[in-house]
């Protein structure tokens, strides 16, 4: 625990190093209100390197982030320029700044409560004490200094160092869950994040806000965000894993299922050009569409304010993809998978392929997985262009011949010849 406390310099020697660091230590240098805190202030601990810096001060937090801004572009950056964004939420008194290659939150010392449970908090001006408090969990209660006279020194939490050294996530208060129960999703993400289990007590706690509905008490917006979040993780299927433990899932109606392997099975399909994020969604979503139809799914991702083409794009492929199970098995050829599949979203045919491992039928993996590795980026060295010179009118005809040249490419029954693609191509029988 004394090495934690002891390395205050060290962290804001690290900071320095971090993108938007030196300008936010040259600005906090001549004030002692400036605290660098919460997830910031525990990676750096941690020797990882975090995602934004979180930055606490007394009073105006949007001035404070003005004066950041114009500090981070360097003079003639214009690129740096235009990437510079500052976004000021004056009801919870923050500000965020957004450059390239990094983000910084600004944000008023405050103390919160919570008119009823699962409400947004009442703000107020509050103490650095009180400010801690407010604070999900211990590990993200450690705050550093960053200027003046306690340049370096750190605050902390109760508990908060000791639960850091033993990789513990503990709520900083009884009613956490309960006034916010975003920190459920929160719990799920840290833990598979950090690699830190929650301590008996605040496991118990979750159990307990579950139980009584905790969720139902907040908005649909706000646990969506933490879905989507956690959708996002580096490490999401250790995130889902953690929510289906905590019960989570179950707890959206009409119930999310999650299913691990299947998970990692679809990604390990999944190019590279499609949506990770979507493709574990839907394998979230295809047990409850097999279950209570598409209609219940709508509904819960409209409620959770998914954007209409992500909603739409994960709940179709959990619904093609047990169809396209049954049906990759009985396609020999590969222009009897392109005729399936070209049209098909890739994160469908990701689960289909995942789906057909999972229930040991091998034809179909290995067809999904052909399609998405090898066939599908098989490409004709003629266009239309070149069957429009040949006096092909423009039409319908030209897409149908195209095709039939690029059905027996696929079937090894034409060379890369553009010679012979475009004989094919005019001979082909329209």
């Amino acid at each position: 625990m004394e090495d934690l406390r002891a390395s205050g310099q060290a962290l804001l020697a690290r900071l320095r190093e971090l993108p938007g660091g030196s300008c936010l230590l040259e600005l906090a240098a001549g004030r002692d209100d400036v605290e660098l805190i919460g997830g910031a202030t525990r990676d750096l601990l941690l020797f990882r390197s975090p995602r934004e810096l979180d930055v606490v001060v007394d009073g105006d937090a949007a001035s404070f982030a003005a004066e950041l801004a114009a500090k981070l572009p360097g003079p003639g950056e214009e690129e740096a320029e235009r990437s510079l964004q500052t976004t000021v939420h004056e009801r919870f008194g923050t500000a965020l700044v957004s450059f390239q290659g990094g983000r910084i939150d600004v944000a008023a010392r405050r103390s919160e409560s919570y008119p009823a449970p699962g409400a947004l908090p009442d703000v107020r001006a509050g103490t650095p004490d009180e400010d801690l408090a407010r604070r999900d969990f211990t590990v993200n209660a450690i705050a550093v200094a960053l200027g003046g006279p306690r340049a370096g020194s750190v605050r902390a939490a109760p508990c908060a160092f000791e639960d850091l050294a033993s990789q513990r996530l503990r709520v900083l208060h009884e009613r956490s869950f309960l006034d916010d129960p975003t920190r459920l999703l929160r719990l799920a993400r840290y833990r598979a994040r950090l690699d830190f289990e929650p301590e008996p007590r605040t496991g118990e706690l979750a159990a307990e806000a579950l139980a009584a509905g905790a969720l139902a008490s907040v908005s649909g917006a706000r646990v969506g965000r933490e879905l989507r979040l956690a959708l996002e993780e580096v490490d999401a299927i250790g995130a889902l894993a953690a929510l289906e433990e905590l019960g989570v899932l179950r707890a959206l109606p009409p119930g999310l299922d999650f299913d691990r392997a299947l998970a990692r099975r679809a990604l390990e399909l999944l190019p590279a050009d499609a949506r990770a994020d979507l493709e574990l969604l839907a394998s979230l979503l295809v047990r409850a569409v097999a279950r209570a139809g598409e209609a219940p799914l709508l509904a819960l991702l409209d409620e959770l304010e998914f954007v209409a083409g992500d909603r739409d794009r994960a709940i179709a492929a959990a619904t093609l993809a047990p169809a396209l199970l049954e049906r990759l098995e009985g396609l020999e050829s590969p222009s009897q998978l392109r005729e399936a599949l070209h049209r098909t979203p890739l994160e469908a045919v990701a689960l289909a392929g995942a789906l057909g491992e999972a229930h040991r039928r091998p034809g179909a993996a290995t067809a999904a997985r052909r399609w998405l590795s090898e066939l599908r980026h098989v490409r004709l060295r003629i266009s239309g262009d070149d069957l429009l010179a040949a006096g092909i009118p423009t039409g319908p005809e030209i897409g149908q011949r195209l095709e039939a040249a690029l059905d027996l490419r696929l079937d090894g029954k034409l060379d890369d010849s553009p010679d012979a693609q475009l004989r094919a191509a005019l001979e082909a029988a329209v």
